[in-house]
């Protein structure tokens, strides 16, 4: 197996064949292999119910691998494929194999009528469990390969881990980059808006020079991309939903020390668009 490697893990559902088909594709862009990875929990491991989609059940056997690596090898016949089927807990497992990947795309397990835009146990728990960007696979996903890649900016934190992976995306793309504002307003902040003549062009002003600061190093290293920000005054998630709806792909932070300190958690932005971005959504691990 090639040491410079995507990896897609597979369940069965048609959240992780969906995926695996995208990360095909980006495997392919990066001209690098794709490992898939299947974990059987194993009789040793906590039982689990049985899942209620029939496709679990038909594909939960030792073809998954096998139908998955010829389906992808039809779609992209020179891209190097491997394929391993392990034991354990599935969000341990993947993050173990995943170890030396540039970034696991774990599927989703999420059950019910939105199904396709929940991010289940297992993508969750790959999320916290490992400092490689991570895009969980769902069904309801959008397939729209030639969109902007679209980024949240923090004012506040110089986040470079993040600001390289983006500027390295739309480079790979060669597509547009749209950085938005994902900062919030202060209720003190919002009523003076309101209230105070010009503050709110001025506090724009004070934004987009903030932004420009925090983007022109990368624009001179990544010259051949299209740099759109906005900076509009609304809440933070509206924003970014606003800006990706015709995204080939979001990108978000999750803070380490915020993990380590108060458990497996991330941001309320980051939260609200693995639920609901129509979008494929990368998480971004920085301090």
């Amino acid at each position: 197996m090639a040491t410079t490697h995507i990896t897609a893990g597979l369940d069965g559902s048609r959240e992780s064949a969906t995926a695996a088909r995208r990360t095909a594709r980006e495997t392919e862009l990066r001209g690098i292999a794709l490992n898939l990875v299947h974990v059987d929990e194993g009789p040793d491991q906590r039982p689990r119910p049985p899942d209620p989609r029939p496709e679990i059940t038909r594909r939960s056997d030792g073809t998954l691998l096998r139908d998955a690596t010829q389906d992808l090898h039809r779609l992209h016949p020179d891209l190097e494929i491997t394929a391993q089927s392990l034991r354990g807990v599935p969000s341990e497992t993947l993050c173990g194999a995943a170890g030396t990947s540039v970034m696991p795309v774990p599927g989703s397990r999420s059950l019910g009528t939105i199904a396709g835009h929940l991010v289940g146990s297992v993508a969750a728990a790959t999320i916290a469990g490992t400092q490689r960007p991570v895009v969980p696979g769902r069904a309801a996903d959008t397939d729209l390969a030639d969109g902007p890649v679209v980024v949240g900016v923090d004012i506040h934190q110089h986040c470079d881990k993040l600001r390289a992976f983006v500027f390295d995306e739309a480079s790979r793309r060669s597509c547009l980059l749209r950085a938005v504002y994902g900062g919030s307003m202060t209720p003190v902040c919002s009523r003076a808006l309101t209230l105070t003549p010009g503050i709110h062009e001025q506090t724009r002003h004070g934004i987009a020079t903030l932004m420009g600061e925090m983007l022109n190093p990368w624009r001179d290293k990544y010259p051949s991309v299209e740099v759109n920000p906005a900076h509009p005054l609304r809440r933070a998630v509206i924003q970014v939903f606003d800006a990706s709806s015709d995204a080939a792909l979001v990108v978000v932070g999750r803070s380490i020390r915020a993990a380590a300190a108060f458990g497996t958690r991330v941001g309320a932005i980051t939260h609200a668009l693995l639920h609901h971005s129509a979008a494929p959504v990368a998480v971004i691990a920085h301090d």
